[in-house]
């Protein structure tokens, strides 16, 4: 009995926390902000555009902590993209100032319980794995003191030009068909090339590296990449889900690559708002996806970019 209590428990507070991380973000696109957008180089954002990540391990978050910790640092002013639990601050030396308050972020696994082995020793089915989420608490870098002077050293920006050259060699690395051309940006799923109009028909030539990076988003949803459901019609709810995962791609990307766009894709928030009211994980999906996304492009930089690291203990990351 006490069994089956502790599982509605568990069960309850999944779901509740699914709600929590939805309404949230439901909360800032109804308020006309998108979430895994940020006002970089503004007085908003003291920290410069980066994945944040783990001052103590170096790895960086991913899904939809990295919305969390996005926002966090903008509101909060912080100047760093570092971010460390209590117990790592204390193991490297230092400590969270009292007072300071942390920023929740999710951890996210499977377990199979043991009525399910049990049922699968009896059957000779395959045990089904049951996914669930964890909260935890870190805190900014800035929150700290005693921490090593070069725990939180922020990478450099990167060069300004009309084509960043990484991102020009990452494009053809992938292997992507990839043209240049038209007055459209677009990706073919049946034919699986992406199109994207030349850099000079940007307003600011920056921006052509989003939409470059948007697209090639979508090109690995294709089967032959990570296999996404491509397969949704325009206006439909599929297609609104396709859209936010490469939007966020997009956006994870820029801010690995240092890239800083002038503006955004906002014109799906209507549909994307449609399926998160419907759907409740449907924004945890679509992050974890995203980042997925992102780490497949990411990939293809040279080793000296650090593709060693964001390779390295992937499946050790675990963010929702």
């Amino acid at each position: 009995m006490a069994r089956s209590s502790h599982s509605r428990h568990a069960g309850n507070d999944r779901a509740n926390l699914y709600d929590e991380i939805t309404h949230r973000i439901i909360a800032e696109l109804e308020a006309g902000r998108v979430p895994w957008v940020q006002p970089w180089g503004t007085a908003h954002a003291k920290a410069a555009l980066a994945m944040p990540s783990n001052a103590a391990t170096g790895r960086q978050y991913s899904g939809i902590n990295i919305l969390f910790l996005w926002g966090a640092v903008v509101e909060h002013g912080f100047p760093t993209q570092h971010w460390v639990t209590f117990r790592q601050a204390l193991a490297l030396g230092g400590n969270v100032r009292k007072g300071e308050r942390g920023t929740t972020v999710v951890y996210a696994d499977r377990f199979t319980p043991q009525d399910e082995k049990r049922r699968a020793r009896e059957t000779g089915e395959d045990a089904q794995a049951i996914a669930f989420l964890k909260r935890f608490t870190v805190f900014n870098a800035a929150q700290c003191e005693g921490l090593p002077e070069d725990i939180a050293v922020e990478a450099p920006p990167s060069p300004k030009g009309l084509v960043e050259p990484r991102v020009e060699a990452l494009i053809c690395a992938t292997g992507v068909d990839f043209r240049i051309g038209g007055g459209k940006a677009f990706y073919v799923p049946a034919l699986d090339y992406v199109q994207v109009p030349p850099p000079q028909a940007y307003h600011e030539p920056i921006n052509w590296h989003r939409t470059a990076l948007h697209e090639l988003g979508h090109a690995t949803g294709h089967r032959s990449r990570l296999g996404r459901d491509l397969a949704g019609s325009f206006g439909s709810k599929k297609y609104a889900f396709e859209e936010l995962v490469a939007e966020m791609n997009a956006a994870f990307c820029c801010a690995s690559l240092g890239i800083t766009p002038t503006v955004r894709h906002a014109d799906y928030i209507g549909e994307w708002l449609d399926v998160l009211r419907e759907d409740n994980r449907a924004i945890v999906r679509a992050a974890s996806q995203a980042s997925k996304a992102a780490d497949w492009i990411l990939s293809f930089l040279p080793e000296d970019e650090g593709s060693r690291d964001r390779r390295a203990d992937q499946n050790d990351r675990r963010a929702a």
